[in-house]
């Protein structure tokens, strides 16, 4: 059996928009791999049909195979057997001046000076940092020697240093 130059081109999209849409799975962008491959695809169904019944079972082993290379793939990217760029490698540790929003109570116990009314919010600075601060419920007054004297999740709060 002879194969035609329509059907060579066929197989040759269905390859092409397989390999186009597995790239779009490893890594996603805005859509141009993907929708390139639903094009070869499209393109390979029509080429490879006689009939719509025929495209429409294409269509469907398309589909299953579309399915399956997706598990594949996404199992490959979650045990790390599969590189993909969009996936952070590196560690953002503490000594490399990364810090988390909820690791501040190194800041216990500083004081600073408001650096703009709290009322109860504002901001504060502390050792030349200014920082977002929330008072003890009171008013206090731009330039006020304060204090923090409690960490609660990511919320500095702070209160006034009376003289």
């Amino acid at each position: 059996m002879m194969m035609s130059g329509l059907m060579i081109l066929g197989v040759i999209l269905l390859i092409m928009g397989f390999i186009f849409v597995g790239i779009e799975m490893i890594i996603p962008g805005f859509g141009a791999h993907g929708i390139l491959g639903g094009i070869c695809l499209i393109g390979g169904v029509v080429l490879l049909s006689d009939t719509f019944n025929q495209a429409l079972v294409f269509g469907t082993i398309i589909l299953v195979v579309l399915v399956i290379m997706f598990v594949v793939i996404m199992s490959l990217l979650s045990k790390g057997k599969l590189d993909s760029p969009i996936i952070l490698h590196e560690k953002q540790e503490k000594e490399n001046g990364y810090i988390s929003s909820v690791d501040l109570n190194y800041l216990l116990g500083k004081v600073g000076i408001a650096s703009t009314d709290l009322r109860p919010t504002g901001r504060g600075v502390f050792d030349e940092i200014e920082f977002d601060v929330i008072s003890d419920g009171r008013y206090i007054s731009l330039g006020s020697k304060i204090e923090i004297y409690k960490v609660f999740n990511s919320k500095l709060v702070v209160r006034e240093m009376f003289k």
